[in-house]
Formats: C-alpha cells, structure tokens, sequence
C-alpha cells in the first residue's frame, strides 16, 4: 500500500547487505495521513535482530571494503549516479511527503527539487577536499595529515524534513567512504526507501547502504550496537541526550542536531506590519515543524501591545486546509501525538500569558490534526511555553526595555539553534548576531542555507552538517611520520 504517485518496489522489505528481505518479525509500520487520519501506506518494521544484521553487513562493506578504500573521486562518481536517480523521483519524494507527513504540495516540489540539488553540492565540496596533505615537520623528512572514514555510521532522521535531513547524512557519510544504515522516522520512512533504491540502481557495494525502519527499541538497540563507529541523528533533545549517553560509553562519534526555542528581536527601525507578517508567515512554514523556527519574538515593551494587534490581524488571514490543497498556508500537524502535544502546551500557557488568537482546532476541519495559528503576549521568558519547544504554530511575545535586555532574554535559554534580528540595519544585525550564542543567526527572518555549516552551541547538539565542515564530522585524522614522500603524492 503506497500513496498515489510514489512507486517502490518492495516496501514490505528491508533493505540489508544489497539485498531486498522481509523483516524478521513479519510486521510492519502504518503511515497515517494527518488530513485524513486514514493509513496511506505500509512498509516493513524491522526488529532488533534486523538491527544486528543491518551492522553485521556494513561492518563487513567497511572491514573489507571496497568503498573505504576507493579514491575519492571514484566515490564522487558512483555518487552522482545515486543522485541523478533521485533527480528522476522528485515528484515522488514530494508526493510521499505531503501524504506522510502533511507537507504542503505548494512547497513540496521546491523543497525536494532543492534537496537534491544540494546533494550534488556536497558531492563537489567532497571533490574539492584534500582527504591526504603533506605538512612540514620536525619528526621526520615527509609529515602527511591523512582524512580518513570513521567507520560504520547510524544515520537517523526526524519527520519532519525525511527526505532532506536523511540523503544529507548519507551524502557525507558516503563522500568520505563510510557505510551507513539508514533508520528513518516510521511516521516517514518512504523517503529513505527511494534513497535505497537510488543506491541500489547507482550500483554501490553490498552493504554499503542499509534501510531498516523501525520504532523507537529498535532503534536504541541499533545505536547501543557496538559495531557502529558512529552515530548521525536529528530529532529531540531527549532522544539526543540518551544517544550521546550511549556512545559517550564506548567513546563513539556522534553529531546531533537537536532542538531550538529561537529567537527573532525586533528592532525599533523595523515597521510593525512587516514584522507581523514575516513571524506570521514564518510561523507557518511546516505548521511551525521547524527545528531553527523562530517561536519566541522579543520586542520593546513600547511596541508590544501594537505588534500583537498586528499578528492577531495576520494569523486571522491564514488559509488553514488540507495540505494537498495549493491555497493552503497553514496544514496539519504530522501526528495525533504531536496535535496533543501542541495543545497540551496552549493550555499551559493560558495559565501564565495572554492568549491573544488562535489556541483551538479550525471549526470547519472536523477530522484531520488541525490546530490554529496561536499567539501568546505578555509572555514570561521563564515560563514553559517561552523554554520548551513546542514544535508547532505556537508564538511567544515577550516583551524587553531595550536592546542589552533583548539579547540577554534571547540567550536566556538551554537551547541555542538559530535566531533573527528584524532590522533595516545590517551592521546593527552582524553586531547583535554576534552576541547571540546560536549556531545560525539571519537578518530579518528564518534564513537557511544548508550549503553552510548547520547546527548548535549548548542543548541544540554537537557537530555540524551542511558546507565543507559537514564532511569533518564522517572523518578521523591521522598523523603519518615517513622518511621519504610515497609514490603518487
């Protein structure tokens, strides 16, 4: 059973050692449709015992290569191959997206067009690096820095961004010669399957890429599996914390990009309807599923009162429908779970600010897991709504008495993803951007660029992906002392 438009050969398999096999178990994961609430498609589940198998077959395509031990460049080239079979199956990444997960179709072709476009970027900045230089020393006549793969890599992607945030890691992870076992999301694990099948058609090594959906046990066994070096994961900080308590004991690698409760400042030069209309807007890209969304706007107290005004007119004006639908702005949370969550956190925050819109489910989407576009004014930056992550369309209006009291609420936080200072002036932006402890900062909005190295200081994660620094965290350096320089260097 499989959405309309995404053709995959054998979901009802896992994807193990260069072959297609059915799950040990026999049973397999539901894919909901959060407009519907009806099953859409169904896939394999695999089970601790596939996990094992999954490693036992990227442990050998490393221990025994050949892909380890490739040249780089004959790596870049079947690469490419993998993403020029993507590029054929953009339309239905984006199909399975919007069925899965409840992405908007007006943004899904861009979205997945763009992704894969990326793909090739990383293939060019692996091209462009010097995985071996030769460095003066003072221990011996020739010094070589050498970059080599670190090994077997868990690569773990979140709902939200399936395709993007997955084929991301498994480009780095193959640019620099590792293995890798894909464990998508079971609330999105189509995406990856088309990742597999692009492998599989690119004709790389057996075991070099593995597919094994699962739930969260499998999940843990999988990353508590010694045969992994490494483990590459996206998602909550609770789950971020328990992987890197886990590979902190074996002394593991991992890179974790983690969760956000960012900040925009708005500054006095900034009119106050743009300001509306860029947090509204902002607020309902992937219905505020965004890990960098700006979900807390800081703005001078003189202000307050006029900006909520502004936002409340802006998020009356939103379009909330089904995601397959082009006029719709605002779609379904992904998951029943995630829709009660949201409202879990709505309720807290009537306790301790003003509900100024939004708050309930739209009066006339009587199935489906809808919520409104919320404003919160008057918010306490101590209180839950203001710390937590939402992950939803939920904003938080804080007021401050000036600037110095806008950048230290904006940094009063553990998490430290991203943020934004809306303002005409450029030099103001760099200066406050660069007191803001945030692993990305943009002028005048939630601004992206996966070309550039991506993640967080303090509980938002470790290491960083995108950009030519995507490739250090797949690597170890080795330090090689010889007395005269080897052939073909």
């Amino acid at each position: 059973m499989l959405p309309q438009g995404v053709n995959i050969a054998h979901p009802d398999k896992l994807y193990i050692g260069g072959e297609w096999v059915l799950p040990h178990s026999g049973r397999q994961l539901e894919m909901v449709s959060p407009n519907t609430e009806q099953v859409v498609a169904r896939c394999a589940e695999a089970d601790e015992v596939d996990m094992d198998k999954a490693v036992a077959a990227a442990r050998a395509a490393f221990d025994t290569g050949p892909w380890p031990t490739l040249p780089p460049a004959e790596r870049v080239a079947a690469f490419r191959k993998l993403v020029a079979h993507l590029e054929t199956r953009v339309p239905e990444l984006a199909a399975a997206w919007t069925a899965q997960m409840g992405g908007l179709v007006s943004f899904a072709g861009p979205m997945h067009g763009g992704g894969v476009m990326g793909l090739a970027q990383i293939a060019d900045f692996a091209e462009a690096f010097k995985f071996v230089e030769q460095r003066p020393s003072m221990g011996a006549a020739v010094g070589l820095v050498v970059h080599e793969p670190v090994g077997v890599v868990a690569a773990i992607a979140p709902w939200n961004g399936p395709f993007g945030i997955m084929a991301n890691k498994v480009a780095y992870a193959l640019l620099t010669g590792c293995t890798v076992i894909m464990k998508p999301s079971p609330e999105t694990p189509l995406e990856a399957y088309i990742i597999a099948e692009a492998a599989e058609a690119a004709g790389l090594p057996p075991g070099t890429v593995n597919l094994v959906p699962s739930h969260r046990e499998a999940a843990d066994h999988l990353v508590c599996n010694h045969g992994v070096d490494k483990v590459s994961f996206t998602g909550s900080t609770l789950a971020g914390k328990r992987i890197a308590q886990v590979c902190g004991e074996r002394i593991a690698r991992c890179t974790l990009e983690l969760g956000g409760k960012s900040a925009a400042i708005v500054r006095d030069d900034f009119p106050t309807e743009a300001a509306a209309q860029l947090l509204t807007g902002t607020l309902n890209t992937l219905s505020g599923q965004v890990c960098a969304m700006l979900s807390r706007a800081i703005v001078p107290r003189h202000r307050h009162d006029e900006l909520a005004a502004a936002i409340k007119q802006e998020m009356a004006k939103v379009v909330i429908g089904h995601s397959d639908d082009p006029a719709t702005q605002l779609g379904p949370l992904a998951m029943k779970r995630q829709l009660e969550r949201v409202e879990m956190y709505i309720e807290e925050g009537k306790q301790t600010a003003d509900l100024v819109c939004g708050g309930g489910r739209p009066s006339h989407l009587n199935q489906g897991y809808f919520i409104e576009p919320t404003l919160f004014a008057n918010v306490d930056n101590h209180s839950r709504i203001a710390q937590e992550e939402i992950f939803g369309p939920v904003l938080c209006l804080i007021p401050c008495e000036d600037e110095e009291d806008a950048i230290r609420i904006a940094n009063e936080s553990n998490y430290g993803l991203n943020g934004s200072v809306l303002t005409q002036d450029a030099e103001a932006a760099y200066q406050i951007g660069r007191r803001i402890r945030t692993g990305g900062f943009g002028q005048n909005g939630l601004r992206m660029d996966f070309g550039l190295p991506f993640g967080g200081f303090k509980q938002s994660g470790i290491g960083r992906e995108g950009g030519p620094e995507g490739l250090w965290g797949y690597l170890e350096t080795k330090t090689m002392l010889l007395d005269a320089l080897p052939a073909g260097l």
